[in-house]
Order: structure tokens, then C-alpha cells, then sequence
């Protein structure tokens, strides 16, 4: 019996980007890239969407695969803003460059950092082990800490939870 298995040469998540000054969101198609050094963002796509792009104090240069320098620019803006995925949020620094029709990159340090579960027959990305400064970890951990408070088995959480002035 032979087996065929149809995988897919790129996964997509579409996610929202949160521009930090209007709390306006933007969806796009992001691509996973295990080859990228960085999290990036197509220049034209920045800027017709009107996130604010900052000038990075030190230039980024960019090599080629091989480790040769790209003739093309260096990087030299980045963009702030705060990323959703599935009940999952952070704030991240994306790199502004020229990527065609690509409009947003995460690469390795990304993947590296939250290690989520990929389909790559599906395309179907989970996160399932994000780290501590992950939204998503943190509002997993409020909701044991709420979970505890109804209980009555921790008096200590309810005083986080609950302002001073209404402690009695």
C-alpha cells in the first residue's frame, strides 16, 4: 500500500495588527518562515495602512541564504504594534522592508519564541506553548486565579483581583 502525502510549501495565519497610537486593527496574511532571521513588514503595506514607522538607530544589514550581503538596502525602519492570533496577544517590533506580495513575515526568532503546534498538511497553526509574556499565558493563568477565588481557595488572589478600596 504506498501512502501519499500532500504537504503544503507555505502556512499563512491570518492575524491582527494593532496600530499603538489610533487602536485602529488591520488584518493580514502573515507567512510562517522558518528561513527568516526577523518578523517583517512590506514597506508599501506599512504605509498605506498608516502604522507609524519608526527610523531603527542602527541599520539592519541584510544577508543573503548563503551569508553574502543582499545588494539591496539595508533595513532602516521598524514598526510597533500589538499582534492577535487566536486569543493570543503580544506586542512586537517588525522589521519594515521591501517584500513584495508578501505583507508580513514571522520568521524564526517568532516561531522560536512561542513553538506552536503546526499542520503543515492543514496549514493549521495552534498555540499551544506560548511563553510566560504571551497574552494568551496570561489570561490561561487569570482564569485558574478566578477559578480558585470562587472556590474560596485563595484569599491572597482575590486581593490581586479586587481593588483595596472595596476590601472589607
Amino acid at each position: 500500500m504506498r501512502r501519499t502525502l500532500r504537504l503544503l510549501r507555505e502556512v499563512w495565519m491570518r492575524v491582527g495588527l494593532e496600530k499603538l497610537e489610533s487602536h485602529e486593527g488591520v488584518a493580514v496574511k502573515a507567512l510562517l518562515d522558518s528561513g527568516a532571521t526577523g518578523l517583517f513588514m512590506d514597506t508599501t503595506f506599512a504605509r498605506e495602512k498608516g502604522f507609524r514607522i519608526e527610523r531603527m538607530k542602527k541599520p539592519l544589514i541584510v544577508k543573503n541564504v548563503d551569508g553574502t550581503v543582499n545588494v539591496g538596502e539595508a533595513i532602516m525602519h521598524q514598526v510597533e504594534c500589538n499582534m492577535f492570533f487566536k486569543g493570543h496577544v503580544e506586542r512586537v517590533r517588525i522589521d519594515v522592508c521591501n517584500l513584495g506580495k508578501t505583507e508580513v513575515i514571522l520568521g524564526m526568532p517568532w516561531l522560536a519564541a512561542h513553538n506552536p503546534e503546526i499542520d503543515w498538511e492543514k496549514g493549521e497553526v495552534k498555540m499551544m506553548r506560548c511563553p510566560p509574556i504571551c497574552g494568551k499565558r496570561k489570561q490561561e493563568e487569570k482564569k485558574r486565579e478566578v477559578k480558585k477565588v470562587e472556590r474560596g481557595e485563595d484569599k491572597e488572589v482575590l486581593k490581586k483581583l479586587v481593588p483595596k478600596r472595596f476590601w472589607r
